[in-house]
């Protein structure tokens, strides 16, 4: 063979090689992931030529599927009371794809989990249509019910937990959407679509507030600064006077911490001080543990780190880098802390629980479209962020808020319940109308069944009127009050 032939065959195999290196690399190494791409046309198609599994809440289903005049897209997904839910459910659209539940568990509603399999093939020799199979959630409807009627047309978010287990309860956002406009393909579809995007929308419907946004707690951020200084020994006997001065100047300023009004705060002790609510005790216990104790504390409850319930949970924020004023300002829930309403739920529910911090999450099984158990999630501890006796001495003075403090709002007859008010800055120079927290638990007879954090972001009161014991303690009232009286 003379010299240019073997240069055309030498190259016309390295083509041939390199042909079948992208063969392979497609249909092995990449088959999964193009197979399930939102740009695979035959994946949308698929995953709504057939009715979709369903997502359930106290034994039934909150979506369902209804039949459509397209040739491809045969099924489209509906919810009942869409608004209410979708904080949990997300939304299925064959035009604008899925999110949250919707998105996560997509295999299983769909039916194209492997787990599946047997239900498929069965389908295929019986001739019935492939079902998807089901999503059983923890939440309670009353319990969301409550939340999302308390919330009414302010806007803010409730999240309310089982302290025993980490079982989400309630998650509810306001304002909201209804996934079922969108659900489609048709011009109304995209219009509705379009409508609910932020730029069109200024209160942004779409954001679920409970998990993705962050708020400064404010006073309620108190109740993990008592966690430390307990915790680290800075306190022992919560009715023993603190060595806190009136006024407190804070370290390396001129400026003194200033307390709401004329409260009795000098020298305080903790009971005293969360039942008033007074920051210069919290500052100064901030202050002295310094910011290294106050973030071992603050992680241990969740800060700092994304939480999956199974939908993503943005993380809550403690700045890691502060002076000693800084960190007094960030132990009173001020400066950079943020916080998301399940976060400020968790701290709460951690001490209900005796100080053990429960992984929060709300999918409790997944089912076969014949209701056999594919998977059951297990309750997991997270954290021991407090002791029990630590923990059992911030109950008392929670308690003690409710009892005689800034949360009388939150009583409910013949039950315990302990909480604590937060009326957080918001805006520069604390311009815009503050945000209003309440975060409580509720013990029975039978154990804590359910502790809840409601953060009220805007609503029609004046802002003299904004408090979170005005706002916020009603609406958690009635999500602990539907918990219990579901249970009897």
């Amino acid at each position: 063979m003379n010299k240019p032939l073997r240069r055309i065959a030498i190259f016309c195999g390295l083509l041939m090689l390199a042909l079948l290196i992208r063969e392979n690399w497609l249909g092995f190494v990449r088959s999964n992931e193009l197979s399930s791409h939102d740009f695979n046309k035959r994946v949308q198609i698929e995953r709504y030529s057939s009715a979709r599994g369903n997502i359930i809440v106290d034994g039934k289903p909150i979506t369902g599927s209804a039949k459509t005049d397209d040739t491809y897209y045969t099924y489209k997904r509906t919810y009942t009371d869409g608004p209410m839910w979708a904080p949990v459910t997300g939304f299925a659209s064959q035009a604008f794809g899925a999110t949250q539940i919707e998105s996560i568990e997509d295999g299983v509603l769909t039916g194209n989990d492997d787990r599946l399999f047997f239900d498929r093939t069965m389908s295929m020799f019986t001739g019935d249509e492939k079902k998807g199979g089901n999503v059983v959630t923890t939440l309670s409807s009353a319990a969301q019910k409550a939340a999302y009627e308390g919330l009414g047309k302010k806007k803010g978010a409730v999240a309310a937990i089982e302290p025993a287990t980490g079982k989400i309860l309630a998650l509810a956002s306001t304002p909201s959407y209804d996934p079922s406009t969108f659900a489609g393909r048709t011009e109304k579809d995209s219009k509705a679509w379009v409508d609910l995007d932020k730029k069109n929308d200024p209160d942004d419907p779409m954001l679920n507030r409970a998990l993705r946004e962050t708020y400064p707690p404010g006073s309620t951020f108190k109740v993990l600064t008592a966690a430390a200084a307990l915790e680290h020994g800075k306190i022992s006997d919560v009715d023993a006077p603190t060595e806190t001065p009136l006024p407190w100047i804070m370290p390396g300023t001129t400026r003194p911490l200033p307390n709401e009004g004329n409260i009795p705060c000098e020298n305080a002790t903790l009971r005293v001080a969360l039942r008033y609510s007074c920051n210069t005790v919290f500052g100064k216990l901030g202050s002295d543990l310094t910011k290294e104790k106050m973030l071992e504390t603050a992680k241990k409850f969740g800060f700092n780190e994304e939480q999956f319930v199974p939908v993503r949970a943005a993380a809550s924020v403690f700045p890691e880098e502060m002076n000693s004023s800084q960190t007094a300002l960030s132990s009173i829930g001020q400066f950079d802390t943020r916080a998301t309403p399940l976060q400020m739920a968790m701290i709460a529910a951690a001490v209900a629980n005796d100080g053990k911090l429960m992984k929060p999450y709300m999918v409790d099984r997944l089912e076969t479209p014949g209701v056999d158990v594919l998977s059951k999630t297990e309750p997991e501890e997270l954290s021991r962020p407090l002791s029990q006796e630590n923990a059992q001495k911030l109950q008392s003075i929670m308690e003690t808020v409710v009892d005689e403090g800034t949360g009388t709002n939150a009583k409910i007859p013949n039950v315990t319940v302990g909480g604590k008010t937060g009326t957080a800055q918001h805006g520069e120079n604390n311009s815009k109308n503050p945000y209003a927290w309440f975060i409580s638990y509720a013990k029975t007879s039978d154990g804590s069944p359910v502790a809840v954090a409601v953060v009220v972001a805007d609503s029609d009161a004046s802002r003299d009127d904004i408090s979170g014991g005005g706002l916020a303690a009603p609406i958690a009232k009635d999500v602990m009050k539907a918990v219990i009286d579901s249970k009897k």
